[in-house]
């Protein structure tokens, strides 16, 4: 059995700076709620989204039985990236940051300024697990949560939260392209042969827009009519695994009360038959609000893991 895992660990610094917890006692308190929820998922392969300090990860896998291997991407302008915990070596680790050539510059503040890449690079890497390869990519698109010039959580007004909303799901748009256009490299068109993953929070619902733009060709999603029937979009299409996950656990975050899923594992044809079981780990995470800074101090991360499990494909 091969149990990948994606799980966003919320602000993983060290004490003392900005988003770190307040004191070396609270951190902690927060390695070992981590590093015990790890060891109850034992998973082979964890993708993680929000590690800040490189060193705060090498204290939490310091807190993990057996060997662990790592790799990081480069951080975003807050200090946070995504990067693999494996028990088995990862091979040909490589970021990606750059959005497709044909896409145009997004504009991300009334001010004009635009960008041509994503807030937190893709990390891409290969694994050998009970004998299968598996090509793994996590990522980090960017937030619903909106922020202002200025550090600021409260919009000017209306206008300004609007716009800001616009600017968001655009560059989330074109990050879930970047992601789209990786997978496509990955599998050229051979999904049926080749078990790719991507793993991450994807800031978004199962059925949002940019969530299912991962997925390439639509029409054989899980649970409609033509999951059982082979197309020529077999070989480049990925499968949202989550309505695998039981109903009651579908979510993996609660935001101002409303539970909600927007952390994904979505995988190619060569894994998606053989998928034992998907869910989520109860982490009692609480309620988020848009002030995610009154958490700094809290031990628990505010998501909840994603687990899935699969038959090593032959």
């Amino acid at each position: 059995m091969v149990r990948v895992a994606t799980w966003n660990l919320e602000n993983l610094f060290r004490p003392g700076g900005e988003s770190g917890p307040d004191t070396d006692q609270q951190y902690q308190e927060k390695l070992r709620s981590l590093a015990g929820t790890i060891t109850t998922m034992n998973p082979q392969v964890l993708a993680v989204q929000e590690v800040g300090d490189p060193d705060a990860l090498d204290d939490l896998v310091g807190r993990l039985p057996g060997r662990w291997h790592t790799a990081l991407a480069a951080p975003d302008g807050r200090g946070i990236r995504v990067g693999f915990l494996s028990r088995s070596p990862l091979a040909d680790a490589e970021e990606v940051a750059e959005f497709p050539a044909e896409l145009p510059d997004v504009q991300i503040s009334d001010d004009g300024e635009t960008t041509r890449r994503m807030s937190r690079p893709l990390l891409r890497a290969r694994v050998e697990v009970d004998g299968a390869e598996l090509t793994l990519m996590t990522c980090h698109l960017k937030s619903k949560l909106l922020t202002y010039p200025g550090g600021r959580f409260t919009p000017r007004d209306e206008g300004e939260r609007a716009r800001s909303a616009v600017y968001a799901l655009n560059r989330r748009a074109a990050e879930a392209a970047t992601v789209r256009t990786d997978v496509n490299a990955v599998l050229e068109g051979r999904g049926q042969d080749r078990a790719a993953i991507v793993l991450g929070d994807l800031n978004d619902t199962q059925h949002a827009a940019t969530t299912a733009l991962l997925q390439g060709p639509p029409g054989s999603e899980i649970g409609t009519g033509g999951f059982e029937r082979a197309d020529d979009g077999d070989g480049a299409r990925l499968w949202n695994l989550a309505p695998l996950i039981p109903e009651g656990e579908r979510h993996s975050r609660t935001y101002r009360s409303r539970p909600e899923l927007i952390d994904h594992i979505l995988v190619s044809h060569a894994l998606v038959t053989s998928v034992e079981t998907v869910r989520t780990l109860d982490t009692e995470p609480g309620s988020v609000t848009d002030r995610p800074g009154e958490r700094r101090n809290e031990p628990s991360s505010d998501h909840r893991p994603v687990l899935a499990d699969f038959t090593p494909p032959a």
